[in-house]
């Protein structure tokens, strides 16, 4: 075990840890926005609309990650209209391209965990609701939302660490987060055991904190569960 390399590796690969980050943050940002629209979109009384997103969810639920990562980077760019439009200066960028992809994945995954949770609100909640005035938008927010992503976070926890373990497969299109200068590293000292167990402890690092976020988040929503002194 050559511990002086894996000592050595804890900076680059450090520096690596914050694309990897970088795309955690922004792929569940903007994933988790836009599974909350199509989950209320597939539970919605628009027809077309609703078949239309469960279609989503199930191609990209039953293809891979790495399979639609490379559809959006390498297959995108062989339309020639593609090329010419005010789109390819965004999707010629490997990081962009993680983006769409990771954000892709996680909305169709995140949609049905929060599907799960708005399906799983008490009737008797949202008539109270209604029984003091509220409707629509209002009802929604105050009463519909909270309960169900209280009922839905630990499973969405589930996918933030899923996503964060997702990430390394940017490393295919040449972005170097944790993975990518892992095997940079590798490929220059054939060491692969000692820079691994460096990368892999990063990766138990993030998801460490980002599980005691949203356990933090969970017991910040659940107030009502907890016994009163």
């Amino acid at each position: 075990m050559d511990f002086t390399l894996m000592i050595d590796s804890i900076l680059p690969i450090l520096e690596g840890a914050q694309r990897t980050v970088e795309l955690v943050v922004l792929s569940l940002a903007l994933g988790f926005t836009m599974a909350v629209m199509v989950a209320v979109i597939r539970r919605s009384r628009i027809t077309w609309a609703s078949r239309l997103m469960n279609m989503y969810v199930f191609a990209i639920r039953g293809t891979p990650l790495l399979v639609q990562l490379f559809l959006i980077y390498y297959g995108l760019g062989q339309f020639a209209w593609i090329r010419e439009s005010v789109l390819w200066p965004v999707l010629r960028n490997p990081f962009w391209c993680a983006i769409i992809a990771l954000t892709v994945n996680t909305t169709a995954y995140g949609s049905e965990i929060i599907r799960g949770g708005l399906e799983s609100v008490p009737w008797g909640e949202v008539e109270a609701g209604r029984s003091i005035g509220m409707s629509g938008l209002l009802l929604f927010r105050r009463i519909i939302f909270p309960v169900a992503i209280r009922q839905a976070l630990p499973a969405y926890g589930n996918e933030v660490i899923l996503m964060v373990k997702a990430t390394s497969l940017a490393s295919t299109i040449t972005i170097m987060e944790m993975t990518g200068v892992a095997n940079v590293i590798m490929a220059e000292n054939y060491r692969p055991l000692e820079v691994f167990i460096v990368a892999g402890s990063f990766y138990l690092l993030i998801n460490f904190i980002l599980t005691r976020i949203v356990q933090a988040i969970e017991w910040h929503l659940s107030g009502h569960l907890r016994p009163t002194r």
